[in-house]
């Protein structure tokens, strides 16, 4: 590597692994003792992951061991010799599953349709399955920041919710946790530390290779925001940690049902407002000027 490729890898990585670290400290992802699975897809995301987790794993007062695992899917072409060959160079302990869902997915969805919901769902069930063969406490994912503020917009503009992935979840049946250690790393940052790590990346001949997925439009549409208004998406990856419950129309989440008018300040409703950024004073002296030369 280039020396100017290798000062702007060693940049990145202290980001990354700060942005890490982070998350794992905010949301307690790792404890003391945990097998982490780390789930490799042979994309850039899930790549360096397992990088980050293994420079927090060196350094993190903590002790834990991590397993690797990649279900082969049994997709066309696939190299089978990638992850194996570099997995063994990092001495990383790893497992290969193979199991066919490809063909699964392909018979059970109309050409044309997307395969996503039901590849997931079979995914899942077997890293759930190795999980707890290989006795892993924890199932770590490389979903990163810019998957979550897409699957919040999908779900806005197509199934009426507003949820999105969260950095750590409990399966159904309550015998896993699973974790997302990127969740604060924007993909951006991923896709140019795979390049500058020269990754050895796999393509996804299912999920990547459709072209009419609705969350490949609602990227688009927060890029093209993004150019329009540059710093949205930091404005909306923070909303996602700062809700106010009694400013939405959940009565799961607030009782609006009992609200009513107390003799005390309250910690709801109007004192949400007041924590709104106050304008700047020269900026509303010339908002007025100009408002009142046009309308005079």
């Amino acid at each position: 590597m280039k020396p100017r490729a290798q000062y702007e890898s060693n940049k990145l990585q202290k980001r990354l692994r700060r942005q890490v670290g982070m998350a794992v400290t905010d949301y307690n992802m790792i404890d003391d003792g945990d097998l982490v699975m780390v789930c490799l897809s042979g994309g850039k995301d899930s790549y360096t992951l397992l990088d980050m987790l293994q420079s927090l794993q060196r350094s993190a007062p903590i002790s834990f061991r991590l397993t690797v695992v990649n279900l082969d899917q049994k997709q066309p072409g696939f190299p089978a010799d990638v992850l194996p060959d570099y997995l063994t160079r990092r001495g990383v302990r790893f497992h290969i599953e193979s199991r066919d869902t490809y063909s699964i997915v392909k018979r059970l969805i109309p050409e044309g349709q997307t395969t996503c919901s039901l590849c997931s769902r079979l995914r899942r069930g077997h890293l759930y399955r190795i999980a707890s063969e290989l006795g892993a406490t924890k199932i770590a994912l490389g979903h990163h920041r810019d998957d979550i503020i897409e699957t919040l917009f999908l779900n806005l503009f197509y199934t009426g919710k507003l949820k999105a992935i969260p950095p750590k979840l409990r399966s159904k049946d309550g015998q896993h946790l699973v974790i997302r250690p990127l969740a604060l790393v924007k993909e951006a940052d991923l896709a140019r530390y795979a390049e500058l790590r020269e990754f050895p990346i796999i393509p996804c001949d299912l999920c990547g290779s459709q072209e009419n997925l609705k969350r490949k439009k609602v990227k688009a549409f927060l890029q093209q925001w993004e150019r329009e208004s540059p710093g949205c998406s930091d404005s909306i990856a923070a909303a996602l940690t700062n809700v106010a419950p009694s400013l939405l129309m959940d009565p799961r989440l607030f009782d609006f049902t009992s609200l009513t008018a107390e003799a005390d300040p309250q910690p709801e409703g109007d004192a949400w407002l007041d924590q709104e950024p106050i304008p700047d004073q020269n900026e509303v002296v010339a908002s007025l000027s100009t408002e009142l030369l046009h309308h005079p």
